[in-house]
């Protein structure tokens, strides 16, 4: 009895763990690689090197990486504003249509397309408002051949990235003619001074459309709304059509950090259109925050709540967040703000200069040993590329990480601030 128990124990035992093995190959078959190969995949180290001169393999200086293309753009940017006058406009109205089909399934960049669109543009809705606290956004999906409106038009981050989060589906197939049809009914109703424009992010290589597209772009064009594409997939010819037809850039994105930058690029206003670069009036109201123990109606919401909001100067109805239009009346409410913070764009910062390595043997020139930002000690220079910026007009040097942060969030530079409060001072 004993031997015939041990050997049935073994037995089952054996069994279990040819079943394991079998289970470990079928998942090493589904995936189509080894459990080791798996793993350098998914860590993908070797886009975390660069070679150096002398041909070894060294870490990437993300910082620097990250300055390089930012000043890069920087200099785009202040090249384009230096040719011509352009105007700006600080009322934008934006679409965000993002590929939900299959082909965001793809794990080419990790976890997958889909995941790291909605990441990065949960990023890029958070920088738009902190940009354009006077525009609004909307989203909409693409999946199984039909264009969903995901979000209307609003002025509340919040709202738009949880419904983002709560919708991450991927399947069947994406029409970029059914999402350009429903954003033009959407965008054609928008007020003259609004600038109208949509930010496609597409990740299929096929659109899958009822009807003539050509025809569709032209209704884009006549209606003076702006499309820009961002692509995860090889370049589209319908999709670089689209964008030359009415006005917007095309561009493809490399892998994920590339991505970020590209979407990125969106934040700031775009150059007017010229039927768009006139001026107008817009009525504005601001609005005065409601007492906090009141218990009113919420405009927005169609719900008694209690406390909190702001009431409308003309109607005297309540909206829960600003910026907003009023549903009552129709009047657009601002707080003084977000209308201060929108004018950056019109006079925008000028681009600071890289000092040069000549000017650290100058003994004639004595350069300032700290950041006139944060007050950190600034390195002396060595194989890294320039460590320190130097404004042009006050010539105060600043160190990378405040050269981003006083052109991207503060918009003012300190030691210019600084020598004109001196002077107010004096006088």
């Amino acid at each position: 009895m004993s031997n015939k128990y041990i050997t049935s124990v073994e037995e089952r035992r054996l069994n279990g763990e040819d079943r394991e093995d079998e289970e470990d190959d079928d998942e090493g078959n589904e995936k189509g690689m080894e459990a080791w190969e798996r793993a350098y995949a998914d860590e993908r180290s070797w886009e975390s090197l660069q070679e150096d001169e002398s041909g070894l393999l060294r870490p990437i200086d993300n910082s620097s990486l990250h300055h390089a293309q930012y000043r890069r753009r920087l200099r785009a940017l202040s090249a384009a504003s230096s040719t011509a006058r352009i105007q700006k406009g600080l009322i934008r109205y934006l679409y965000i249509v993002i590929d939900f089909s299959r082909a965001a399934k793809e794990m080419d960049i990790r976890p997958s397309r889909g995941v790291v669109v909605a990441k990065h543009v949960e990023a890029f809705i958070r920088e738009f408002f902190d940009q354009n606290p006077l525009s609004h956004i909307g989203l909409i999906t693409l999946k199984d051949g039909i264009a969903q409106c995901l979000t209307d038009l609003g002025g509340s981050p919040d709202s738009h990235i949880k419904a983002l989060m709560g919708k991450l589906e991927f399947s069947g197939d994406a029409s970029l003619q059914n999402a350009l049809d429903l954003v033009h009914g959407y965008l054609n109703q928008i007020p003259s001074y609004g600038h109208r424009e949509v930010l496609i992010l597409y990740s299929a290589l096929s659109t899958c459309d009822p009807g003539d597209i050509m025809d569709t772009i032209q209704k884009c064009k006549k209606s003076k709304i702006r499309c820009s594409v961002v692509g995860l997939s090889a370049e589209m010819y319908i999709c670089k059509h689209l964008c030359q037809e009415t006005g917007g850039s095309y561009t493809v994105a490399l892998d994920e950090s590339h991505f970020k930058e590209l979407v990125l690029e969106h934040a700031p206003p775009p150059p007017a259109i010229a039927e768009f670069a006139v001026s107008n009036l817009i009525k504005m109201g601001f609005p005065q925050r409601a007492a906090e123990g009141v218990i009113s109606i919420c405009a927005c919401h169609k719900e008694a709540k209690v406390g909190g909001g702001y009431t409308c100067p003309r109607c005297k109805a309540r909206v829960c967040e600003l910026p907003t239009e009023c549903q009552i009346c129709g009047l657009t409410l601002v707080s003084s703000p977000h209308l201060a913070r929108s004018y950056h764009h019109l006079f925008p910062i000028t681009t600071f200069n890289e000092v040069a390595s000549s000017s650290f043997n100058n003994p004639q020139h004595k350069l300032p040993k700290t950041c006139f930002g944060c007050q950190q000690t600034l390195p002396l220079p060595g194989k890294k590329p320039s460590l320190r910026v130097a404004c042009p007009k006050c010539n105060q040097h600043f160190c990378l990480d405040c050269d981003i942060y006083i052109h991207e969030s503060l918009h003012n530079c300190p030691g210019c601030e600084s020598q004109n409060s001196k002077a107010v001072t004096e006088e």
